[in-house]
């Protein structure tokens, strides 16, 4: 299959840019689960993008909606989680991104990050797509498990006819029977093909849904091995979940790194990415 290799939009993100240049690093805790722990890791990242060069974009979800069990822990809420985000901009300098999941979350979280996500099991919700370009904020649509990488390019439609041409899409595996993900890395080169920066999902790339007695497991070992095989297709972003203590994590506790091993992340080789040597 050979495909052409597009050149994607280039856009900013705050002091942050995206597409045909150097890669972005998306990364932060799953969800926020305190001030403090925010804080820490964001300072670590910001230093850490000093001494790298390195663009970072902090990542934390304020609300993790789509929980299996009702005793989950699904963060700090809205309006609490976007005070912290807030603070962490002011102490660290990066730019921000979190999860939406409703368009009047949408408008309201663009009162205070960078880059709004879409969830991957709401990327096919048109009214939220709408809303979330309509606030003129980049966006960055996770493919659905579910859906294929030629479609997203339906998806990310919706988006420029909301008048906003900044769109990211992001791979993060395919559901491949029960508790499994699989990533087919054709569909890095397919979704750029239409003309859109494109991401990798270190993290939830590794996820083994519902495989961990009503929470979700997943395959450490396997985040660096395939963040790199991404990285050799060519991509504009790495994303990727980080904490000061994975195993103690209250969400997706299996699939992120260790946050002060960052820089074995954004230190990892990459001969191309988007067509361009960094």
């Amino acid at each position: 299959m050979n495909m052409p290799n597009t050149s994607a939009r280039h856009f900013h993100i705050g002091p942050a840019s995206i597409g045909g240049g150097p890669l972005l690093w998306i990364l932060g805790p799953c969800v926020l689960e305190s001030e403090q722990m925010a804080l820490d890791i964001a300072r670590h990242l910001a230093q850490l993008g000093m001494m790298t060069g390195k663009s970072i974009v902090f990542k934390a979800s304020y609300t993790k909606a789509n929980r299996l069990r009702s005793d989950s822990f699904t963060g700090l809420g809205l309006y609490e989680g976007l005070r912290v985000l807030e603070k962490v901009r002011a102490e660290s300098g990066l730019a921000l991104t979190t999860d939406v999941h409703s368009p009047e979350e949408a408008r309201t979280a663009a009162g205070v990050v960078d880059l709004l996500q879409i969830p991957a099991f709401l990327c096919r919700q048109t009214d939220l797509v709408v809303a979330a370009a309509s606030t003129g904020k980049p966006i960055n649509i996770k493919k659905g498990q579910f859906v294929s990488a030629s479609d997203m390019a339906h998806i990310a439609d919706k988006a420029i006819g909301a008048g906003n041409s900044k769109v990211i899409l992001t791979e993060r595996g395919t559901t491949f029977g029960y508790g499994d993900l699989v990533v087919d890395f054709r569909s890095l080169p397919i979704m750029r093909q239409a003309g859109f920066p494109v991401c990798y999902d270190a993290s939830h790339s590794v996820q083994t849904p519902g495989s961990a007695g009503g929470r979700s497991g997943g395959k450490r070992e396997f985040l660096l091995p395939l963040m790199r095989a991404a990285l050799a297709v060519g991509v504009d972003a790495v994303f990727c979940e980080v904490h000061p203590d994975p195993e103690r994590a209250l969400s997706d506790k299996d699939t992120q790194w260790l946050f002060d091993a960052a820089d074995r992340i954004a230190g990892t080789p990459h001969p191309t990415i988007a067509g361009r040597h960094d």
